[in-house]
C-alpha cells in the first residue's frame, strides 16, 4: 500500500479519497482549495477533517510553503483528484513516484476546464477519461491510461457524469496508482496534432441561437444539464432550458421563424428551430427556482407563435 499526498476538491475528490482510504493507503495530506467567503464547503475539505488528515488550504501551490508542507509527507505518490489550482513541477515532482492527474475527457482532445460538457455540444458520440503525469502546460503530460464510454443521443451532462465519468474516474486512479507503484506503467507522449483546447462554457458559449440546426441547439442544452444551463430569451425574460426533448421536420414548414413558440402545451413549450423543433420541459427564469415550462408559460402569458427570442445569427466557429 502506498503513502499517498492527496490533492483534490469537491465531490470527486471524496470519492477518490475515501476509495484510497477503504482499501487501505495511507493518506499522508490532503491539499484543497481555500474556502471562499458564503460559499458551501468542499467536500473534500470535509471529508478529510471529519478523517483527522492533516489539511492544507493554500491559495497558491507555487509557493514556498506548498513545497514545503508536500516535503514535510514524506509521500510515494501524489494524486490529483479534480484539481483547478496550478501544481508546479517542483510541487508535484516530490513524492517518491511522482503524481499522477485525472482528466474527464480522451487527451490531447478536449484540454481544458469544461471538458466534459464540450463533446456532448459538438455532437460527439464518444468520450472518456485520462490519467496522466501533469506537466506545466495544460492538461499536456504523458498518458498512463485511458478509458472510454459511449455518449447517448439524449443523454446530459449529469448523466455522463454521475453515471459513467465519475465512477469510471475513481476506479482508474486506483488502477493508475497501483501500475506506478508497481513501476509497470508506460508513459504515452500525447500526439499534438490531434490536440483540442476549449475554456470554460460560460454564459457567451449557453446561449442558444435558434437559426442554429436542431441537433445543434439540443446537444448545447444536453452539454449544459444541469449546470450552467442553456439560457434564451422567452417573453422578454432569461430563461435557463433544462429537461428537453428534440423533434425534426425534415420538410420546412411555411410561417414560423426560428425562435418562434410554435406550441404551448400543458407541460411543456415548443420552439422553432432550423430542422425542427425543441420542447422545452423544464426552465430555470433568471434569480427563480426550476419550474415546468408549461407552468411558466402560462403564468407569462405566453402563446404560441410569440417570438421566443430574437433570431440572432450564430456566433462564428472558433
Amino acid at each position: 500500500m502506498a503513502r499517498i499526498a492527496f490533492i483534490g476538491q469537491q465531490d470527486f475528490g471524496k470519492a477518490v479519497l475515501d476509495a484510497f482510504i477503504a482499501r487501505g493507503d495511507t493518506i499522508a495530506g490532503v491539499f484543497c482549495i481555500p474556502d471562499k467567503p458564503g460559499a458551501k464547503p468542499d467536500a473534500l475539505k470535509q471529508d478529510a477533517l471529519s478523517l483527522g488528515l492533516p489539511v492544507f488550504t493554500f491559495a497558491s501551490l507555487r509557493s514556498k510553503e506548498a513545497e514545503q508542507a508536500m516535503r514535510s509527507l514524506d509521500a510515494d505518490l501524489g494524486i490529483m483528484a479534480y484539481v483547478l489550482q496550478f501544481a508546479p513541477q517542483a510541487f508535484i515532482n516530490i513524492p517518491r513516484h511522482g503524481t499522477i492527474q485525472f482528466h474527464p475527457s480522451l487527451l490531447p482532445q478536449h484540454r481544458g476546464p469544461s471538458s466534459i460538457s464540450w463533446p456532448i455540444a459538438l455532437g460527439a458520440t464518444r468520450t472518456g477519461i485520462t490519467v496522466f503525469r501533469p506537466t506545466d502546460g495544460l492538461d499536456e503530460g504523458p498518458v498512463l491510461l485511458q478509458k472510454t464510454c459511449d455518449i447517448g443521443p439524449h443523454e446530459t451532462l449529469g448523466e455522463v457524469y454521475f453515471n459513467k465519468l465519475f465512477p469510471m474516474g475513481v476506479q482508474a486512479l486506483l488502477e493508475a496508482a497501483d501500475i506506478v507503484m508497481a513501476g509497470r506503467h508506460e508513459e504515452r507522449p500525447q500526439d499534438e496534432s490531434q490536440a483540442s483546447y476549449e475554456g470554460w462554457m460560460h454564459d457567451p458559449e449557453c446561449e442558444v441561437h435558434w437559426p442554429q440546426h436542431v441537433r445543434l441547439v439540443y446537444d448545447l442544452i444536453r452539454a449544459c444539464n444541469p449546470a450552467p444551463g442553456a439560457w434564451t430569451v422567452l417573453g422578454g425574460e432569461k430563461v435557463r432550458l433544462y429537461d428537453c426533448r428534440m423533434h425534426v421536420s425534415p420538410r420546412y414548414v411555411a410561417g414560423h421563424r426560428p425562435g418562434d413558440i410554435a406550441h404551448v402545451g400543458e407541460d411543456s413549450i415548443t420552439v422553432w428551430c432550423q430542422g425542427g423543433m425543441i420542447e422545452v420541459l423544464k426552465l430555470r427564469p433568471e434569480g427563480g427556482a426550476k419550474v415546468g415550462a408549461g407552468e411558466f408559460a402560462r403564468s407569462r402569458g405566453l402563446v404560441s407563435g410569440t417570438a421566443a427570442a430574437a433570431a440572432a445569427v450564430p456566433p462564428a466557429p472558433r
